[in-house]
């Protein structure tokens, strides 16, 4: 057998565990960004409101940058779980922030204006970039 099919059948079962535990933990700070809402995307969503979908998208997507980074530098699962939640946890922590910082924010989603949702992909897929680079330990030369 030749070393890159032995490489495939000894790592696979790596990744399919190292990549579901990542799945998994984004669904579920997925699931608790939607709770931590001041408005209910779920529901605007069901209405036709595409400004919620464009705010929900963005939240997911910078939801995973950092959570891409931990994966990206663990090595094993409980790695990727003590550090996946303390970057989402972070990172749900600056996306209330943002949400009270960016005044009247809520009101204009679920008016369905689109430039408010865009400001808010802007500031949300900002803050993941500087913490998914925080997560950088220049000491180690990789991710935290």
């Amino acid at each position: 057998m030749s070393a890159a099919i032995e490489g495939f059948i000894s790592g696979f079962p790596h990744f399919l565990i190292m990549t579901g535990t990542a799945g998994l933990i984004l669904i579920l700070a997925s699931t608790l960004y939607v709770f931590l809402t001041p408005w209910k995307e779920l529901a605007l969503l069901k209405g036709g409101n595409g400004s919620a979908g464009l705010a929900l998208a963005g939240a997911i997507t910078g939801l995973a940058i950092p959570l891409a980074a931990c994966l990206a530098s663990s090595v094993t699962p409980i790695d990727l779980i003590i550090w996946g939640l303390v970057a989402l946890l972070l990172q749900l922590i600056a996306y209330r922030v943002v949400d009270i910082l960016l005044v009247g924010l809520p009101a204009r989603i679920e008016n369905d204006e689109a430039g408010a949702a865009i400001v808010l992909i802007a500031a949300k897929l900002s803050v993941a970039m500087i913490l998914a680079a925080g997560l950088w330990d220049p000491n180690l030369g990789r991710y935290t």
